[in-house]
């Protein structure tokens, strides 16, 4: 049995393996899988890595948890049960970043919004008045806008440069943005200045409303996160019985294994499924 278990968990390791990007080959249905990881990672603040690099992370702290465990349980079946977890586990780390850049970052749009419309104002030309905030503007976006500024002053070209700027960002409300300026650039237009001040409005109640939403909440998220892993806390404490271990190592043991966690997950993302609050999609992207 745990022959069989450890295969399967080689012939699973192998499969995600192969499941990653192929270079050179357009249109593969890996395609979309590597996108919204890239996008996950824009997302989350984490420069320098790829999906590749999170995948192999992945891999790699699936194979630490499964030999930790296995050292301390001496068992297969629950070895490959934590294996999974800490497959999983770099993926909700960079989620959870994400989300803490997120919520920061609806707090300092609408100040971004307020720099741009005093800028504006000020008869600075827009890519200008962009290039600016890589210095004057809110610290943790002084980056994505600084190297706006160096890719304009090398090129000139303001609209290959927003493109750069929003998938730097990778954010809903940098893209309206980009998108409202693209437009003033092309077309001109004196209403500029109104349409940033009613964006920053707006920005800043939907912040208020959300934040409300958020705190009342977290307590039922926080709730359900403890519920779903307090099984798995007191199977790793139970696993230091001889007896446990032999009854979890047979089929039968393997199979309410399998069975808890299919439930686990299932109950876990109706519940964030249900909890979850509408998010602005990329549409401009």
């Amino acid at each position: 049995m745990g022959a069989l278990l450890g295969l399967a968990l080689g012939v699973g390791l192998l499969l995600i393996w192969r499941s990653g990007p192929r270079r050179g080959v357009p249109g593969t249905a890996s395609t979309g899988f590597t996108t919204r990881r890239t996008t996950l990672l824009r997302q989350a603040g984490v420069r320098g890595v790829e999906s590749h690099h999170l995948l192999g992370l992945q891999v790699g702290a699936a194979l630490l948890a499964f030999v930790l465990v296995l050292l301390v349980t001496s068992s297969v079946s629950i070895s490959a049960c934590f294996a999974v977890f800490g497959f999983a586990a770099p993926v909700a780390m960079v989620s959870r970043l994400r989300r803490r850049r997120t919520t920061a970052l609806r707090e300092i749009w609408p100040e971004v919004v307020d720099d741009l419309t005093s800028a504006v104002r000020a008869g600075l030309a827009l890519p200008e008045a962009l290039s600016v905030l890589g210095t004057r503007g809110p610290e943790p976006l002084r980056e994505p806008f600084a190297r706006f500024g160096s890719r304009y002053r090398a090129t000139g070209r303001f609209a290959d440069g927003l493109d750069q700027l929003k998938a730097d960002l990778a954010d809903p409300v940098a893209d309206r943005i980009c998108e409202t300026l693209r437009v003033a650039r092309e077309v001109g237009g004196t209403d500029l200045g109104r349409v940033l001040r009613t964006l920053s409005a707006f920005l800043r109640e939907d912040a208020r409303t959300r934040a409300e939403l958020e705190t009342r909440q977290g307590w039922t998220v926080n709730a359900a996160r403890l519920a779903v892993a307090a099984p798995w806390a007191v199977l790793l404490l139970l696993a230091t019985q001889q007896t446990t271990l032999d009854a979890y190592d047979s089929t039968a043991g393997a199979a309410l294994l399998i069975g808890g966690g299919v439930a686990c997950v299932v109950a876990y993302r109706v519940m964030v499924r249900i909890g979850r609050l509408p998010e602005d999609a990329r549409v401009l992207a």
